[in-house]
C-alpha cells in the first residue's frame, strides 16, 4: 500500500500547521464556546443573583472537554461519525488530564485533549468508510483509541502541563519584574501569531500574577495595534483589532516585521507594571483561558473581575478596590493606547514604519 497516497485520500496531513495552528486555534474556540462562556454566565448569575444563569454556566463549563475535541475534529476536517465520536474522547481526555499539583486548582486537561483528540480523529479518519459497517467501525475506533489513550497518557500530560504552569507561576512570583516582561511579551506575541494564546494559557493553567502578565501582553498587542493603525483603518479597524484580534495584522507583519516592535515593547513595559505595581492577577481557576484573550470581547477583563469575586467570596480579598479598577483600566486600555503610538513615532520618522504598512484588507 502506498502510505502517502492513502494519507492523502484520507485527508490526513501530518504537519506543524495543521496540528500546531489549525487544531490549537480550533481548541481555543471550543474553550471559548464552553468554559469561557460558562464562566461569564456564572459570574453574571452570581453578581446579579440570577440562579438560572449560574446553572446554565455550569452546564457550559462541564462541556469544555467535548467542545474542545469536536472543535479540533472540525479543524482536521473529520467526517461526521468521527466528529460526533470525539465528544466522548474529549470528555475522557479532559477529565483524566485535569489534575492538581500541591493543592492547586485542576488544569492540564486542554493539553491532553489536544494531543489525544488529534490522534483519535486521525485514526477515525483512517478507517472511515473503509468497511460496509462504517456506522459501527468508525465510532468504535475513534472512541476506543481516544478513551484508551486518555487512560494511558492523559494523567501524565496533565501533570506535565500543570508542572510547567506551576514553575512559570512560581517564577513570576519570585521575579515579578523579569518574568512579568517574559510572560507578557511571549503570550502577547502568541496572540498575534496564528496560534492560540488562550489555548496555551488554558493548557498550562496560567493564573495568578502570571495570568495578569499574560493579560497585559495580549492587551498591549490588541489595543496597541488598534490605536497605532487608526490612521489607516479608522473606527472599523479599531473595533476589529481592539475587541477582535491583533492577528489581523499578521499579513502586514510578514511584509514589514518592524510594525510589530511597538506593541512588543509596550507589552514589555505593561507586563512588569501589572505584576510589580498593581499586582494584577487572574485568580479564577476556570478563567485561565481568559489570561490569553486580552480585550477580545472584554473576556480578559471579565476573567480578572471573576477572580476578584472569587477572592472576595473565599476571604482571600477583603473587597474590590478603586486601585484594582485603576490598574485594570490602565494596563488593559490606557497604557497600550498611549505607549504604542508613541513608541511607533520615531520609527515612522526613521522610515521604518510607513503609511499604509498596517492597512487591513
Amino acid at each position: 500500500m502506498d502510505i502517502k497516497a492513502f494519507l492523502k485520500r484520507k485527508n490526513i496531513e501530518i504537519s506543524a500547521r495543521r496540528y500546531g495552528i489549525d487544531a490549537l486555534s480550533a481548541m481555543a474556540q471550543g474553550l471559548f464556546a464552553s468554559l469561557l462562556i460558562g464562566t461569564i454566565l456564572n459570574t453574571l448569575g452570581t453578581q446579579l443573583h440570577i440562579e438560572a444563569l449560574s446553572t446554565i454556566g455550569g452546564y457550559a463549563t462541564a462541556m469544555s472537554g467535548p467542545a474542545m475535541a469536536v472543535a479540533i475534529g472540525y479543524a482536521l476536517q473529520a467526517p461526521p461519525l468521527v466528529l460526533f465520536s470525539l465528544a466522548t474522547v474529549g470528555y475522557a481526555a479532559n477529565a483524566l488530564g485535569s489534575t492538581t499539583l500541591s493543592g492547586g486548582s485542576g488544569a492540564g486537561g486542554p493539553l491532553a485533549v489536544l494531543f489525544i483528540a488529534i490522534i483519535a480523529a486521525e485514526c477515525g479518519k483512517a478507517v472511515s468508510k473503509e468497511t460496509k459497517v462504517d456506522i459501527l467501525v468508525t465510532p468504535l475506533v475513534t472512541i476506543l483509541v481516544g478513551v484508551g489513550l486518555s487512560a494511558l497518557i492523559a494523567p501524565a500530560i496533565g501533570t506535565a502541563a500543570v508542572s510547567i504552569g506551576a514553575v512559570i507561576k512560581w517564577a513570576v512570583v519570585q521575579q515579578p519584574f523579569l518574568m512579568g516582561i517574559v510572560v507578557s511579551v511571549v503570550i502577547g506575541m502568541a496572540l498575534t501569531l496564528p496560534i492560540s494564546s488562550a489555548a496555551i494559557c488554558a493548557a498550562l493553567g496560567l493564573t495568578g500574577l502570571a495570568g495578569g502578565a499574560a493579560v497585559a501582553g495580549c492587551c498591549a498587542q490588541m489595543v496597541g495595534f488598534a490605536v497605532m493603525s487608526f490612521k489607516e483603518n479608522g473606527w472599523g479597524g479599531l473595533i476589529s483589532q481592539g475587541i477582535g484580534t491583533s492577528m489581523l495584522q499578521m499579513g502586514n507583519i510578514v511584509k514589514n516585521p518592524r510594525i510589530w516592535l511597538p506593541p512588543i515593547i509596550t507589552s514589555a513595559i505593561t507586563g512588569p507594571i501589572a505584576t510589580c505595581i498593581f499586582h494584577l492577577e487572574m485568580n479564577d481557576p476556570a478563567s485561565a483561558v481568559a489570561s490569553g484573550m486580552g480585550t477580545c470581547g472584554l473576556v480578559g477583563q471579565i476573567g480578572v473581575y471573576a477572580g476578584w469575586v472569587a477572592d472576595v467570596a473565599n476571604g482571600t480579598k477583603a473587597a474590590i478596590t478603586a486601585m484594582d479598577w485603576i490598574g485594570l483600566i490602565l494596563i488593559c486600555f490606557v497604557l497600550p493606547a498611549v505607549l504604542t503610538p508613541l513608541i511607533a513615532l520615531p520609527m515612522r520618522r526613521a522610515g521604518w514604519i510607513k503609511d499604509g504598512d498596517m492597512t487591513l484588507e
